[in-house]
């Protein structure tokens, strides 16, 4: 006797595509729709059993209700030269109004009360536009995680001249209270062109290392811009 016609609904409804690069685990999602009012009984199978993980392999589906079914491919070494012969099956069937025991009611049941439908598998590699798309995306997330130790000795090295500066700040703040103290002993001691050339040296002096300060903001400024255009 011919087994009854699927009363699920796959999607997809014949093939399982499992995109690479496969050197990590690759998922593809089986979804399965049970549109009667009943609730029905179904469980997963393939013919690669150590090579696949599914969640879940067997269960329930309320009428009217859909689940998500992951099926995660383990790592492996690809050959495109090489057809995937794995296959899977999705089996089902009317669960019983008194079930109590689902593992029982497989034992117990017919085979004109099983349903199945079958899905092969197939293995793609990513497409050169992908592959350019993936490159240059992760170098910005591998780049936050590789370059903290080079932007921790950034902000040591930024945090150290700007200590410098505040230091320059300072020793500058110093030399004008001191300029304007000898400005006042020149003035009552001294002739107006000694007191001129004394004020001339003091304003060197302080403009000396105002650029100094200047400079080395410029140079942090520099570096870390620099490091941010990398």
């Amino acid at each position: 006797m011919a087994r009854p016609e699927q009363v699920l609904v796959l999607e997809p409804q014949h093939e399982l595509k499992f995109r690479g690069p496969f050197t990590d685990v690759v998922t593809a999602t089986l979804k399965l729709t049970n549109p009667t009012e009943r609730n029905v009984c179904f469980k997963v199978k393939t013919t690669a059993p150590r090579r696949y993980c599914v969640r879940p392999n067997s269960g329930i589906i309320d009428a009217g209700t859909s689940i998500n079914v992951s099926v995660m491919l383990q790592p492996f070494d690809y050959d495109p030269n090489e057809k995937s012969k794995h296959k899977f099956m999705v089996q089902s069937m009317l669960a019983p109004y008194d079930m109590t025991d689902m593992e029982g009611v497989w034992k117990e049941a017919k085979p004109d009360e099983l349903m199945d439908s079958k899905l092969r598998c197939t293995f793609e590699l990513p497409l050169e536009n992908d592959k350019t798309t993936e490159h240059s995306a992760l170098p910005k997330s591998a780049s936050a995680s590789l370059d903290d130790g080079e932007v921790k000795k950034i902000m040591e090295e930024c945090k150290r001249l700007q200590m410098e500066v505040q230091r320059l700040r300072e020793e500058n703040k110093q030399i004008r209270e001191d300029d304007g103290l000898r400005k006042r002993k020149v003035t009552s001691v001294a002739a107006p062109h000694s007191s001129a050339m004394a004020t001339s040296a003091v304003r060197d002096e302080g403009l000396s290392t105002r650029v100094l300060a200047l400079c080395v903001l410029f140079f942090v400024i520099g570096v870390i811009i620099g490091k941010l255009a990398l």
